[in-house]
């Protein structure tokens, strides 16, 4: 079963609730690696397009998982916008938690999803959301957020995200602090398990 949540804290919210059958991946391991550019033009390229995640790989690892074997996913920095040498090794579980904004964007990777929901969450809790975590987790400078946010994150949300929604099974507002939501969610994985 291939389980699609578009935010972190209702994935984990049920990743805890089912701890040992949960395998949990994030779109965001899968960004393309750009090695042969230099940092400084790395921190400008458009990060919240589809094309900057190799989603081919992650369909990929999904088979793999699905048949019951191990995949050894990609391990990305966020403070140096690239991948990094090590992998980390995932092994198969009866449910996958997919979590990632632009997961609907791709027919094929939705053609494997289960149940598919989507988070919806209000614009601003978004922003802060974004804002806090670049500047206190990835170090990134008040301005730089603010600009990228602007340049690419909003217009690309607009073009990608929000139209995404009309894929979903469900649609979750608050994310996992919609206890209602998550209740039913999980009764609906312990149906299907």
């Amino acid at each position: 079963m291939v389980l699609v949540l578009g935010k972190s804290t209702l994935a984990e919210n049920i990743r805890k609730e089912f701890e040992n059958d949960i395998t949990m991946i994030s779109h965001d391991f899968y960004y393309k690696n750009h090695p042969d550019i230099p940092f400084e033009e790395r921190t400008k390229l458009n990060y919240d397009h589809p094309d900057s995640i190799e989603t081919s790989l992650l369909i990929e690892h999904l088979k793999e998982l699905k048949k019951g074997h191990a995949i050894q996913r990609p391990e990305y920095s966020f403070v140096e916008h690239k991948r990094l040498s090590e992998t980390v090794e995932v092994v198969p579980k009866k449910v996958i938690i997919l979590d990632g904004i632009l997961i609907f964007e791709n027919k094929e990777l939705r053609d494997m999803m289960d149940i598919k929901i989507f988070v919806d969450t209000d614009a601003d809790i978004r922003f802060i959301r974004r804002l806090l975590r670049d500047v206190e987790q990835r170090g990134r400078t008040l301005n730089s957020v603010v600009s990228q946010y602007c340049t690419t994150v909003k217009p690309m949300h607009e073009q990608f995200v929000e139209p995404s929604k009309k894929f979903a099974d469900i649609i979750v507002p608050e994310g996992g602090h919609n206890e209602v939501a998550l209740n039913m969610i999980i009764e609906k994985i312990r149906s299907i398990m």
